[in-house]
């Protein structure tokens, strides 16, 4: 798709045509800054693209129209027209319209990734109220993605520069989290932790920590047992074939005490527990990262904010750092390859495997 030294190509979906979405993808390309490190590619339609635009008005956003990837401008923000159809825009209101063209961005942009033009993928929110329909039988992007790429499984992952939070389980009841707990899952998501932080964030001997499920981290089986039957024989496993794996940890007091700055990353049991932490401390510059698939997706670690849309007041802040991580991504899986390609230098991986 591209070398080392070349521009990638990112692929922005639109999100709920009536969320925030939009208006955060212009204000983010409207730094012309932004096109010295990508070619950016908005899978939406130049009607939706303008109507957002006279609401920022103060944000200057040119771009190339198209209906071909192999026409970008690498100079300019490119709108691939995904539909021509008039589309009622409501900003802040929940219409069937607006999770319909939601979709549609998604999908056209992922067949693309898939077929090998792009370099990335960055998704704008959509609203699980209005997407949760037959043509998509899913919960939100993540197990979407999943499906779309045949990933035996995948993690998601929150990330800034100070914090790694990753999640056991995702947009699931919390009366259904501790059943879900299990071994063979917790074993699932760690080794995929372990293995997106080498490959995908350069950390050569990750150092993971995992929180407990109950308060107390069960308090010795006063609350709950999950931590003696299940998360804890776990953790001591991992230690014992030398991985750093360590836990498991009290929520509240993992994070307060900033315990989490030792660490590589943190497993969080469920969606809660660990965004509750990671939002609080990643001040809106949060990234949300699919790890487990063979390409890269990022996304930013808010919502639709129909309370805020068309009021042009969304901060832009955390999409523009999902794309600036999407980059950074691509570039340190360039350079993983580059490294294993290297007899020397696959020796040495190889050799750190063996010994965990």
């Amino acid at each position: 798709m591209h070398t080392q030294s070349e521009k990638p190509i990112i692929g922005i979906t639109t999100g709920d045509l009536n969320g925030i979405g939009t208006e955060v993808i212009i204000k983010t390309f409207s730094d012309n800054r932004m096109l010295d490190l990508c070619t950016p590619v908005i899978f939406s339609s130049n009607k939706v693209i303008n109507f957002y635009r006279r609401i920022a008005a103060e944000h200057t956003l040119n771009f190339n129209s198209t209906k071909d990837l192999t026409k970008l401008n690498p100079k300019q923000v490119n709108v691939f027209n995904c539909w021509e159809d008039e589309v009622a825009i409501q900003p802040g209101v929940l219409t069937e319209a607006g999770g319909k063209y939601a979709i549609r961005s998604l999908m056209v942009a992922t067949q693309c990734l898939k077929d090998g033009q792009l370099d990335a993928i960055v998704t704008a929110p959509i609203h699980k109220s209005n997407t949760n329909v037959p043509d998509f039988p899913f919960t939100g992007h993540t197990p979407f993605f999943k499906e779309k790429f045949g990933a035996k499984d995948v993690l998601m992952i929150l990330f800034s520069n100070t914090l790694r939070v990753a999640l056991a389980t995702e947009h699931i009841p919390i009366s259904k989290v501790a059943s879900a707990i299990t071994k063979d899952l917790l074993i699932t998501k760690i080794n995929i932790l372990r293995e997106s932080l080498i490959k995908d964030f350069g950390v050569d001997k990750p150092k993971i920590a995992v929180l407990g499920l109950n308060p107390h981290a069960g308090d010795d089986g006063q609350i709950g047992t999950e931590e003696q039957t299940i998360i804890r024989p776990l953790v001591e496993s991992y230690k014992q074939k030398d991985a750093m794996v360590f836990g498991p940890y009290s929520a509240d007091a993992f994070f307060a005490s900033g315990s989490y700055t030792q660490f590589d990353a943190v497993l969080a049991m469920y969606h809660d527990q660990g965004l509750v932490g990671f939002k609080t401390l990643a001040k809106g510059e949060g990234v949300n990262y699919t790890a487990g698939l063979p390409v890269v997706r990022t996304s930013p670690d808010h919502g639709t904010a129909f309370d805020i849309a068309g009021k042009n007041i969304a901060d832009e802040s955390s999409f523009r750092e999902a794309v600036f991580r999407a980059i950074d991504l691509i570039r340190q899986r360039d350079q993983y390859a580059e490294n294993t390609a290297n007899p020397l230098r696959r020796g040495k991986i190889e050799k750190e495997k063996s010994e965990d």
